[in-house]
């Protein structure tokens, strides 16, 4: 019977991905509150673009990251 092993290469992998999103996951809102506490500035329209890019962003970044770290666990390794 073989045992899964944890693949300490993917594992670091999923984690700076994980880094990534959590990254978004503050810059995102910042700029949104950012944005919509100058709606009277000329570039309210483009933060607020970026902003919501952003939260997109950290959204994917976490299901991809959070993907990545459960493949280095159970998925089995041919070798």
């Amino acid at each position: 019977m073989k045992t899964n092993r944890i693949d300490k290469n993917i594992l670091a992998k999923g984690l700076k991905t994980m880094g990534i999103s959590l990254g978004c996951m503050f810059l995102g809102p910042t700029l949104i509150h950012i944005a919509l506490s100058n709606k009277e500035k000329p570039l309210y329209i483009p933060i607020l673009v970026i902003a919501l890019i952003i939260c997109s962003l950290a959204v994917f970044f976490a299901f991809k990251g959070i993907n990545t770290i459960l493949d280095s666990m159970f998925k089995k390794n041919n070798s």
